[in-house]
C-alpha cells in the first residue's frame, strides 16, 4: 500500500484531481472517486449511529462494519487491489440470519422512522444503497472484485433489519406505512 497521509492540506487537488493509493491522479468527479466518497459517507453515518444507545452485540457488529468499510474504501482507492475479503460478506450473512430470526414478519412496508437510532440506521441503509449503485457503475467501467458489490448489498439489508431491532429496543415497534389498499381491505 501507499504511504499513509502525513500532510492533509497538500493543495495538489486544487486542479480538480485527487491521488489514488497507487499514486495515479484522477478527476475528483470520476466514478471511482464517487464510489470512494459514498463509502466514506456511509462509514461516517455509521459513526453517528454508534453515538446512540444500542445492545453491545449490535455495537460490536457496527464497529466491525466500519473497519470493513475502511478496507472497502482502501480497495477502491487502489485499482486491482483486494482488501475486502469474501469472509466479510459471510459475516454480514450470519448477522442477517441472527437478527432477522426474532423479528415478526412484515405485513406492510415500514417507514424510516421510530426511534432516533432506527431512523439513523435507515439513513445508513439509503447511503449504503447509493454506495452500492456507485460501485456497480464503477464495476461496469473497470472490473472490480465481487466482494465490494456483495458487501454493500448485504449491508443495506442488514441495516434495514437492524433498524427494526433498534426500534424494538425498550419495547418499541416499527412504524408502518398506511396503505390505502390495506385500509380499504380492513374497511370492506
Amino acid at each position: 500500500m501507499a504511504n499513509r497521509l502525513t500532510q492533509i492540506a497538500t493543495r495538489t487537488g486544487d486542479n480538480g484531481t485527487t491521488g489514488l493509493g497507487d499514486n495515479t491522479r484522477v478527476s475528483k468527479d470520476s466514478l471511482r472517486v464517487h464510489a470512494m466518497g459514498d463509502v466514506d459517507e456511509l462509514n461516517s453515518n455509521i459513526g453517528v449511529l454508534l453515538c446512540e444507545d444500542m445492545a453491545a452485540d449490535v455495537r460490536v457488529l457496527l464497529v466491525e462494519v466500519q473497519h470493513q468499510l475502511f478496507n472497502l474504501g482502501g480497495e477502491l482507492s487502489i485499482p486491482g487491489f483486494e482488501l475486502l475479503k469474501p469472509d466479510a460478506v459471510v459475516l454480514l450473512d450470519t448477522a442477517l440470519e441472527k437478527y432477522n430470526a426474532d423479528l415478526p414478519r412484515l405485513q406492510e412496508f415500514i417507514l424510516p422512522a421510530g426511534t432516533r437510532a432506527a431512523a439513523l440506521a435507515h439513513v445508513c441503509r439509503t447511503v449504503a444503497r447509493r454506495a452500492e449503485r456507485a460501485v456497480v457503475a464503477l464495476d461496469r467501467a473497470e472490473a472490480l472484485n465481487d466482494s465490494p458489490r456483495q458487501y454493500l448489498n448485504r449491508l443495506s439489508d442488514l441495516l434495514f433489519v437492524l433498524s427494526r431491532v433498534l426500534n424494538r429496543m425498550n419495547g418499541g415497534d416499527d412504524v408502518y406505512w398506511k396503505s390505502e389498499r390495506l385500509a380499504k381491505q380492513d374497511a370492506g
